[in-house]
């Protein structure tokens, strides 16, 4: 069992802008309602929303040892067959009015806007025994690579962001992120843990609802990725009047130094928290934070390793680097390094594979206070307002559907550039990565150019592509 639904009974676990409010006592209730339907572990893929019928399957299926994948209730029906197929779950948990799409399953409960639905599924893959959840590595493409986490990674990770960030019973965090996004689970898991009341919301920042419901809820919290912290600056934000809100959390990649700055001075002059933090999804959610104390000193920087968390800095030869200001690649250690990946429904019984050691894929420098900043990237993935994108899947993906057309990808973190050899594509393979994504349209930009440039193998040379995106951005 994650959380300790009776030790906050009456408390109030969920709020909606609607006035629904679920009680710590109700969500026990309905966990137990749930596992007396389903009767035994089993995989169950969630359909997300922000929304409580989503939260209330979630936090029921983890806390009563039933394994759930989660995914956008909006991933292309073709995707989810695709994921369906290769991992079989025993049941769905989908919104109400998405009841239709699944002809021939059985509803066996329905809660809150939510319905429970058996599938017809072949077979049942066995579960390792400490596999407490499943996320995809690239939500938004559907890849069917999926981080296999366990419960000791979830409780860990919770109470190591539970106490740097100090939360407690007072808390009342708004939903900003997607549920089925690490960094918004994230948030899910730590507040839960210690009795606080989670604001839930489909609404987004641009909409003048969200912020009737940020005052009028009291909300003391939220986080948000990048894009986020771009979308509030034009808002300007920082002159609002929130006398009830206290700390903004911002992941999901790099923000730049100069809004960094702005919102650490604002939230310094104010009497706030603005916390810059560092995590992937092979970590749980969290591995790193900048306190709250050092934001404007400390500005570009993702801090110092969580609470059981340690940092150090590999060079090309393997070597731990000891002197700051030089760049090698973060290794993290701790619990809440995830067991690895699942790519098929036979790798849903594998045990712990990374044994508390991540290489991270990003290439980093400490100062001489043992703060660490991100410089680069060893693998090819973009964050795409916070949503992490595979570029060769992309490549991949693009090829298939275009007949394997001459295509590379490239970029830096919230735009992405397309390179194509032929300018009839330009509009085609825009319009089918937006698609696939789900992602705004302005964070892609298709270029025609003469050939894709390659090396004698016939490795595409992306840093040759460079010259075309990095002066404009």
């Amino acid at each position: 069992m994650i959380w300790d639904f009776e030790r906050y009974e009456q408390a109030i676990a969920l709020a909606d802008e609607y006035g629904t409010e679920v009680s710590y006592r109700q969500l026990k209730e309905s966990a137990d309602e749930i596992a007396a339907v389903i009767g035994r572990r089993c995989l169950v893929f969630c359909l997300c929303k922000n929304t409580i019928g989503s939260f209330l399957g979630y936090l029921s299926f983890v806390n009563q040892k039933m394994v759930p994948l989660m995914l956008s209730s909006q991933l292309e029906e073709g995707l989810l067959d695709q994921l369906m197929e290769i991992y079989q779950p025993a049941y769905l948990w989908v919104p109400i009015e998405q009841e239709e799409c699944f002809e021939g399953m059985k509803k066996v409960y329905e809660a809150y806007s939510y319905v429970l639905l058996k599938t017809s599924a072949q077979r049942e893959f066995a579960l390792y025994e400490e596999l407490g959840l499943l996320l995809t590595t690239s939500g938004s493409t559907g890849s069917p690579k999926l981080v296999r986490q366990s419960y000791e990674n979830i409780i860990e990770n919770a109470k190591a962001i539970a106490t740097y960030l100090e939360l407690d019973q007072t808390e009342r965090p708004i939903t900003t992120l997607p549920m089925n996004y690490t960094y918004g689970l994230s948030i899910i898991h730590s507040h839960l843990l210690v009795g606080a009341t989670l604001l839930i919301t489909e609404k987004t920042m641009m909409q003048r609802e969200f912020w009737t419901f940020l005052k009028e809820a009291h909300a003391t919290s939220f986080g948000g990725v990048p894009y986020t912290y771009e979308i509030l600056d034009k808002m300007r934000f920082t002159r609002m009047n929130l006398p009830d809100f206290r700390t903004m959390t911002q992941a999901g990649g790099k923000l730049t130094p100069m809004l960094h700055e702005k919102f650490a001075k604002w939230a310094s002059e104010q009497g706030k928290k603005f916390i810059v933090m560092y995590g992937q999804c092979e970590a749980t959610a969290r591995m790193g934070y900048l306190p709250a104390d050092l934001a404007v000193k400390k500005k570009g920087s993702m801090g110092i390793a969580i609470p059981g968390g340690r940092f150090r800095l590999m060079d090309a030869m393997g070597q731990e680097i000891t002197t700051p200001y030089t760049t090698g690649e973060l290794v993290y250690e701790g619990k809440n390094v995830t067991l690895g990946y699942a790519e098929c429904g036979t790798d849903l019984i594998k045990a712990d594979e990374r044994h508390g050691v991540l290489m991270t894929g990003d290439m980093a420098q400490y100062d001489e206070d043992g703060c660490y900043y991100i410089v680069g990237r060893k693998k090819r993935f973009l964050k795409i307002y916070g949503n992490r994108v595979n570029l060769d899947e992309i490549d991949r993906m693009i090829k298939e559907r275009f007949g394997n057309i001459d295509c590379a990808s490239a970029g830096v973190d919230d735009h992405m550039y397309i390179f194509v050899t032929d300018s009839s594509w330009e509009v085609p393979v825009k319009e089918f990565v937006v698609e696939k994504t789900k992602l705004n349209h302005a964070a892609f930009t298709v270029v025609c150019i003469e050939t894709i440039p390659k090396n004698d193998s016939g490795k595409t040379q992306y840093h040759e592509l460079e010259k075309y995106y990095k002066k404009k951005d």
